[in-house]
């Protein structure tokens, strides 16, 4: 017999937060990452994990010391194990993405036929039928490229820059996130369209 207090907590973290709690939730731990003089950024663990596992033989850019900035991947273990606990012992083992009406709507425009409460996690251009066509190459090695490339060239990713940098008032994160909405715009509005 489970105890009742563990049933409301169950329904309460199955719930999508508002985001009055999950804000100061993020203002809270970015606070303390600055105090402690520690910047957060998912991109940078790959190059965490070339350094540890070696890299710095074969290029300058892995020799840097790596093991203080293994807290940095620990976040990213966290997170993606995280994930996956919250998804299948509380939200429900769910391939249905929650979405408003007016996305539905947005996804249709673009030609998407999905309806309110069917729209896939995953889209079905993102499986190992589409990459190999011309289509699926693009979007999925093309797409991860220019991601990878575009983190590498701006100094780090979304969460790198617009959590971190942004908290931190520095100038370049204010640039380059002003850089990945202009990119997102272009990608939505005008190259997804030729593509589907």
């Amino acid at each position: 017999m489970v105890p009742d207090f563990l049933i409301q907590i169950k329904e309460f973290i199955s719930q999508p937060w508002p985001w009055w709690v999950a804000g100061p939730m993020i203002a809270l731990i970015m606070f303390i990452l600055l105090f402690f003089g520690k910047e957060f950024g998912i991109s940078a663990n790959l190059r965490i994990m070339c350094a540890a596992d070696g890299a710095g033989e074969f290029s300058d850019f892995f020799k840097f010391d790596w093991q203080s900035q293994g807290w940095n991947l620990m976040v990213a273990l966290g997170a993606m194990f995280g994930g996956y606990i919250a998804s299948h012992y509380f939200l429900g083992s769910s391939d249905v993405a929650h979405v408003s009406a007016a996305t539905v709507e947005s996804l249709k425009e673009l030609g998407f036929n999905y309806e309110q409460g069917n729209v896939p996690l995953v889209p079905e251009f993102y499986s190992w039928e589409s990459l190999f066509t011309l289509r699926g190459l693009i979007i999925i090695v093309g797409g991860g490229f220019l991601v990878g490339f575009g983190a590498r060239y701006a100094g780090g990713c979304t969460s790198g820059h617009a959590i971190s940098g942004l908290s931190a008032l520095q100038l370049p994160s204010l640039i380059a996130v002003i850089g990945f909405f202009i990119g997102g715009l272009v990608m939505t509005h005008l190259i997804f369209p030729v593509l589907f």
